[in-house]
C-alpha cells in the first residue's frame, strides 16, 4: 500500500510517517494543499491521509477539487477540528472516513487499510484466493492453515496482487503502488521478487500473461 500523507505539521508528520512504515506502507508526504494536488494527479497512490488545516487554504478545498475531477482514491481526513460541523463539511467534500487529533496510530492504520480493502471490493478483512488467506489487518499470510513468512517487499507486492484479483495487474501498476517513487524498479527487479513469491505459495499460484502481468489465481485454476 502507498499513501499520500499531507500535514504540515512536521512533526506529527515524520511520527505517523514512520508508524506507518513500520506496519509496512510505504508514504509519501506534502505540507500543503498545493503540493499534494500535484502529486495525486502525477502520481498513483492507493490512499491519501489529509489534514484540514494547511497553510495554503482548508484541505476539504483541495479534496472538493478532487472529486470534481472524478479522483476517487480513498481519503481519510484527520484534523484537528472536533465540531460536527467541520466533520460535515469534510464529508461534503468527499471524505470517506474521519479521524480527530489528538489519535492513536493504529487506529488511523485500522481505518486506512479498510477505505483501501473496500475500494477494491472486498467487504471482508481477510482476502482469500483458493487456500491462501492474506489479513489485511494484521499482514499475516496462510496457505491452506499454514503461515508464509514473507519480507516486507513481498509483502506488499502480495497484498497488492490479492486486493486487484482476479485482475491482471501490469508491472507499470505494481511499480506504481508497491515502490518508492524515488526508487521504482524495472521489471526484472519485479520478475525476481515474483519468483520468490511463487517459491513460497507455489509456482502456479501466480499466473504470467505474456505481455499484460501478473495476477493471483485460486486452486482450481492453479491445478
Amino acid at each position: 500500500m502507498k499513501v499520500l500523507l499531507v500535514e504540515d505539521d512536521d512533526a506529527l508528520a515524520e511520527a505517523l510517517a514512520e508508524a506507518l512504515h513500520e506496519a509496512g506502507v510505504l508514504v509519501e508526504q506534502a505540507d500543503c494543499g498545493g503540493e499534494a494536488d500535484f502529486l495525486v494527479r502525477t502520481e498513483a497512490y492507493d490512499a491519501v491521509i489529509l489534514d484540514l488545516g494547511l497553510p495554503d487554504g482548508d484541505g476539504s478545498r483541495w479534496l472538493a477539487e478532487w472529486r470534481e475531477d472524478a479522483i476517487e482514491l480513498p481519503v481519510l481526513v484527520l484534523t484537528a477540528r472536533t465540531r460536527w460541523a467541520d466533520k460535515a463539511a469534510g464529508f461534503s467534500a468527499g471524505a470517506d472516513d474521519y479521524v480527530t487529533k489528538p489519535f492513536e496510530t493504529a487506529e488511523v492504520l485500522f481505518r486506512l487499510r479498510a477505505l483501501v480493502r473496500r475500494s477494491h471490493g472486498h467487504a471482508h478483512p481477510v482476502l482469500r484466493i483458493g487456500e491462501l488467506a492474506f489479513d489485511t489487518h494484521t499482514g499475516s499470510v496462510t496457505l491452506a492453515g499454514r503461515p508464509v513468512s514473507l519480507t516486507a517487499q513481498e509483502s506488499r507486492l502480495l497484498a497488492y496482487l490479492a486486493h486487484a484479483a482476479p485482475r491482471v495487474v501490469s508491472r507499470s501498476e505494481l511499480a506504481e503502488h508497491v515502490y518508492d517513487r524515488d526508487h521504482e524498479p524495472d521489471s526484472n527487479v519485479i520478475d525476481v521478487q515474483i519468483s520468490r513469491l511463487r517459491r513460497k505459495l507455489g509456482a502456479a499460484r501466480i499466473e504470467t500473461r505474456r505481455g499484460q502481468g501478473y495476477r493471483l489465481i485460486g486452486d482450481a485454476e492453479a491445478s
